[in-house]
């Protein structure tokens, strides 16, 4: 015999798993019209290589399908105009609570700012800007985890920007490093066209993934690259007790954007060509669904890079 409702031991579990699945459940996405790497402005981008744009928009619809598959509500708005990066749209801002500290980009992209904050205005949003000429790279360089925000620096996005979204929204920082690109003196590079510092993990969302966020006394759990970091926050990420952790190869990470994925907390879509992290990820009870974007990342973005998370309405 069943009972008419549940104890309170199945209510907890039902609870908690709906706290789990709530994830990335609403994201916003754009278009490749306006795609190509003619201006680049990180190490994967390569002019002499055309980009496809129909294979391209092809991929851009799976990973649309593969999102919607997964139960995500998906919005989709047109590309800014003109804006070679315009698909990737992680790169607008962060969002909580229907705020959001709107980016600052790169010269190539400056134009995707102020139509940023049009479409989430749009969608009812209250638009903050960091002050100054501080850099901010989004959702790219800003990864919530419960109460935490993981955060990068040093390339896309300063410390002082990540302070400041992070006391606005109001997350508890966890302030990182990956490496940078040196030259064959061993001194960084700075990108020749953006003026800025580089690296192959310019964005913090190529060397780490939330998986799922802490609920109650259940640890978070994310995917991070060690060698993509810098001493200090290989350091701190080690003895980091607020989640676990999936060690990700700098081969995965680098070559098939491994940590470029987005997570329900339930189901992970993610890039083919990481089979060690998927098999680590399917060992935790998450769901995966792989997919493959080469013509994706020739502008240095994928799954995570093409969607901005924001909460409802």
């Amino acid at each position: 015999m069943h009972p008419s409702r549940p104890d309170s031991d199945a209510l907890v579990w039902y609870t908690l798993h709906y706290m789990l699945i709530a994830l990335n459940q609403r994201l916003v996405i754009s278009g490749v019209e306006y795609f190509n790497d003619q201006a680049a402005i990180n190490p994967f981008m390569d002019a002499s290589v055309p980009i496809d744009l129909a294979a391209a928009a092809a991929e851009h619809v799976r990973v649309r399908q593969a999102y919607e598959s997964a139960g995500i509500t998906v919005y989709q708005v047109p590309p800014p105009t003109s804006c070679q990066d315009g698909v990737y749209t992680a790169n607008w801002g962060l969002e909580r609570d229907n705020t959001v500290v709107l980016a600052r980009l790169p010269n190539a992209r400056k134009a995707e700012e102020a139509y940023a904050a049009e479409v989430l205005r749009a969608f009812g949003k209250t638009i903050i800007y960091v002050p100054g000429d501080l850099h901010f790279s989004g959702q790219g360089d800003a990864l919530p985890c419960g109460e935490y925000v993981f955060c990068g620096q040093g390339y896309r996005s300063d410390a002082a920007a990540q302070a400041f979204m992070a006391e606005r929204l109001g997350y508890n920082r966890i302030q990182l490093q990956t490496v940078p690109l040196l030259d064959s003196n061993g001194r960084p590079v700075i990108n020749s066209h953006s003026g800025w510092p580089d690296s192959f993990f310019y964005d913090l969302d190529l060397a780490l993934a939330i998986l799922r966020p802490p609920v109650g006394d259940q640890k978070g759990l994310i995917a991070w690259c060690p060698d993509a970091f810098v001493p200090a926050s290989q350091f701190l990420l080690h003895n980091l007790d607020a989640v676990e952790k999936i060690a990700v190869s700098l081969q995965e990470a680098k070559g098939a954007y491994a940590c470029n994925l987005v997570s329900t907390g339930e189901t992970v879509i993610m890039n083919q060509g990481a089979p060690e992290l998927q098999a680590a990820i399917e060992a935790h009870g998450l769901r995966t669904i792989t997919l493959n974007n080469p013509e994706l990342a020739k502008g240095g973005g994928s799954i995570r890079c093409v969607s901005m998370c924001i909460s409802n309405s």
